[in-house]
C-alpha cells in the first residue's frame, strides 16, 4: 500500500491529551508515533475551577478526616462509665453500627502508622512497616491507594520499532485514551485487510478467467491463484505489527492502582517478554506484542505493596532499587533461554509509592541499599502490638466486630454481650495491663468462628456463649498439641497440694500461650565424699543453671562450706527446703 492510501485511512484521534493530527498512524513499515507527538500527562490535567469541592463532597474528604479519626456512628451515653466494655455505646447488636465504605476509614489503632501513611500519601514517600503478623500492614497499604489522586493515572502502549524490532517504542497517554488509540488502529487494520482481500479476489478472478478462457490451462491458473493467495496473506501480516500493545490500561480504574507483589518472581515483578517459538519465516509474533508488564509498571501512579520483603532475591531487589531511583524501568525477557531475552523496550514509567512490610527478621536479609533508598525517600514505621484501653478504643473495637461481620457476609449480627466478651479476649491477648491487642487478624478469626457456631445453631444473634465456645475451637495447632500433652501428663501425675513437705515445691510450666501444667520441683540432700555441690538434673537451660548457682550461694550463706558435709541430714534438709522456697 502507498503512503497516500494510509494517510487517507489513518484514524483521527480526538480527546484531550491526544493529537487530532495522526501521530499514531505509522509510516509504511512502522508502528510508533513521532517523538514530537508524545503528549505529557500534565497537559491533560483539568483546570482548577473544574475540580469538585472536596470540602462539600463526602467522597472527596481531605486526608485528615479519614482513618482512625472517623468516630463510631452510633448512640453514645453522655456519662460513660470507665468499666463499660462498650465504651458507652447504647446498642443491642452490631446491626445498629454503620460500617464505613472506605477501607481507610476502617483502620483501627496504629495511630502513628496512620499518620505516617497520610503524610506519605501527600508527599508521595515510600514506607517500610515492620511488626507482628496481623497488625494491619496490608490494610494500611491498601488504604493509601484510596488517598492518592486518580486524575494522574496513565495508560502505557508499546509500538513496533521498524528500525530495531528488538527495541519496541513506549508511549504514555492519559488514562482511558489507550483504548481509543488501539481501537482506532484496529479499525484501520480492518479496512486495510478488506481492501487487500477485495484486490486479491479480483486478481485471482482475472488469472482464473485468463487461464480458462484464453490460455486453456485451468491447472496452471489454479496454481497461480494459490500463489497469489499466499502472497497476499503473507503480506497482510505486516499490518498487525502496526497495532500497539496496551500493556497498562487504567480506563476503568476508580482509585489509584494497588499491586500486591508479595512473593512475585522476577517476571511478575519486573515485567517479561514471552518466548516466540516461530522466530523467522514470516510466522513470528512482533516483539511488542509479546511484552508483558510487571507489578512495578502496573503500580505506576499508585501503590506497590511487598510483604516479607526479605524473600525477594538480591537481583530483584537491585532492579527494584533502580525502578525507585529512576522512576522508569525497561521490560526485557527474564529467561536467558527465551527469545524474549533479546528484546528490551524503551523505559516504562514506574512512578509508584512502595510499601515494604515484614516481621523483625525481614531487615536481616534485606538489601542494605534498598533499605537506604526507602529510608532516604520515605519513612520506617514499627507497628504497635497493643493500644491503651480507653472508652473510645472500646467503641472502635465494637465497630471492628461489625466490620468483620459485614466483610464476611454470612455471619449473624453480634449481641452486645458477645461484643463485650470479644473485648475481654482482646484484653487478655494483649498481655499488658490496661491495653488491648492490635493483632486484629487473629481476633477476627475468633469473631468468624463464633459466628459459624451461631449460624450452625440457627441463632439470630451471636451470644456470649457462642464466643466462649469459639475460644476453645479457634486454638492454634501449637496450642492444641500443648493441651493434648498436658492431658496425657495428668494420667500419671502425683500432686501434693496440702501441708508441708521438705525439699518439694510446686511450679507452673507454661506451654504455648494459654496452657500450663503444675510440676513439682524436688530437692534431696545427701552426704558428699568431697566438696559440697548442688547437682541439677532435667537438661536445664541457661536461665535454670543460673538459678542453681543462686541456690548454691544461698546454701553457703547459711552454712559454712567446710561443715556442709558433717551437718545432720535433717538440718540440711530443712536448710535446702528453706533455700528453695526463698528462691521461688
Amino acid at each position: 500500500m502507498s503512503n497516500d492510501m494510509e494517510s487517507d485511512e489513518s484514524p483521527q484521534e480526538t480527546g484531550d491529551g491526544v493529537n487530532n493530527e495522526t501521530p499514531d498512524a505509522p509510516p509504511d513499515g512502522g508502528g510508533f508515533p513521532d517523538e514530537n507527538a508524545v503528549e505529557s500527562p500534565e497537559t491533560d490535567k483539568p483546570e482548577t475551577d473544574s475540580l469538585p469541592d472536596r470540602r462539600e463532597d463526602p467522597e472527596n474528604r481531605s486526608i485528615e478526616e479519614l482513618g482512625s479519626e472517623v468516630e463510631v456512628d452510633a448512640e453514645v451515653a453522655e456519662d460513660v462509665d470507665e468499666d463499660d466494655l462498650l465504651g458507652g455505646l447504647q446498642i443491642d447488636s452490631t446491626a445498629e453500627i454503620d460500617v464505613p465504605d472506605r477501607l481507610v476509614d476502617q483502620v483501627i489503632g496504629q495511630e502513628h502508622a496512620r499518620d505516617v501513611v497520610m503524610k506519605a500519601a501527600k508527599q508521595r514517600r515510600h514506607v517500610m512497616m515492620i511488626g507482628s503478623p496481623g497488625t494491619g500492614k496490608s490494610m494500611l497499604a491498601k488504604a493509601m491507594s484510596e488517598l492518592l489522586p486518580k486524575e494522574e493515572l496513565q495508560d502505557v502502549l508499546v509500538y513496533h520499532n521498524p528500525d530495531d524490532g528488538n527495541n519496541p517504542k513506549v508511549r504514555t497517554v492519559p488514562a482511558g485514551k489507550g483504548d481509543q488509540i488501539v481501537d482506532a488502529h484496529k479499525e484501520e487494520a480492518r479496512k486495510r485487510n478488506q481492501m487487500r482481500s477485495f484486490l486479491m479476489w479480483i486478481i485471482i478472478a482475472i488469472v482464473l478467467g485468463y487461464s480458462l478462457i484464453i490460455a486453456g490451462q485451468i491447472l496452471l491458473g489454479i496454481l497461480a491463484a494459490g500463489v497469489i493467495y499466499l502472497a497476499f496473506r503473507y503480506g497482510s501480516r505486516g499490518g498487525d505489527a502496526m497495532i500497539p500493545n496496551l500493556i497498562v490500561n487504567n480506563a476503568d480504574t476508580t482509585t489509584a492502582p494497588f499491586e500486591d507483589a508479595t512473593g512475585a518472581h522476577a517476571g511478575a515483578l519486573l515485567g517479561d517478554v514471552r518466548h516466540d517459538p516461530f522466530q523467522s519465516g514470516g510466522m513470528e509474533t512482533p516483539s511488542h506484542d509479546r511484552v508483558e508488564p510487571g507489578a512495578i509498571h502496573k503500580a505506576n501512579k499508585g501503590v506497590l505493596f511487598i510483604d516479607e520483603i526479605n524473600t525477594l532475591d538480591i537481583r530483584s531487589q537491585q532492579h527494584l532499587m533502580t525502578a525507585i531511583q529512576e522512576g522508569e524501568f525497561s521490560i526485557t525477557g527474564q529467561s536467558e533461554r527465551s527469545s524474549g531475552a533479546m528484546v528490551q523496550t524503551e523505559a516504562v514509567p514506574t512512578d509508584f509509592i512502595m510499601i515494604a512490610a515484614g516481621n523483625l527478621d525481614a531487615m536481616e536479609n534485606m538489601h542494605p541499599a534498598l533499605r537506604s533508598r526507602i529510608k532516604g525517600y520515605g519513612y520506617e514505621v514499627y507497628m504497635d502490638d497493643t493500644i491503651e484501653d480507653t472508652a473510645e478504643m472500646r467503641r472502635k473495637y465494637t465497630r471492628f466486630v461489625a466490620q468483620e461481620v459485614s466483610k464476611d457476609g454470612r455471619l449473624p449480627e453480634y449481641s452486645a454481650e458477645a461484643v463485650e466478651e470479644v473485648i475481654l479476649e482482646s484484653r487478655r491477648r494483649a498481655g499488658r495491663k490496661g491495653h488491648l491487642t492490635l493483632e486484629l487478624r487473629n481476633l477476627g478469626g475468633l469473631v468468624r468462628v463464633a459466628g459459624d457456631i451461631a449460624r450452625a445453631g440457627d441463632a439470630d444473634f451471636v451470644t456470649r456463649e457462642h464466643v466462649l465456645q469459639a475460644k476453645g475451637r479457634s486454638r492454634s495447632i501449637e496450642q492444641q498439641l500443648a493441651d493434648d500433652y498436658i492431658e496425657r501428663r495428668k494420667d500419671y501425675e502425683l500432686q501434693v497440694s496440702d501441708g508441708y513437705q521438705a525439699g518439694r515445691v510446686n511450679g507452673l510450666a507454661v506451654m504455648g500461650e494459654d496452657s500450663g501444667i503444675m510440676l513439682p520441683v524436688m530437692a534431696e540432700v545427701t552426704p558428699s565424699q568431697g566438696p559440697g555441690e548442688v547437682i541439677a538434673t532435667g537438661q536445664l537451660k541457661e536461665m535454670a543453671q543460673e538459678a542453681v548457682s543462686n541456690v548454691s550461694a544461698i546454701i553457703k550463706k547459711f552454712s559454712d562450706e567446710n561443715k556442709l558435709l558433717w551437718q545432720p541430714q535433717s538440718f540440711l534438709r530443712s536448710k535446702m527446703s528453706e533455700s528453695i522456697n526463698h528462691s521461688q
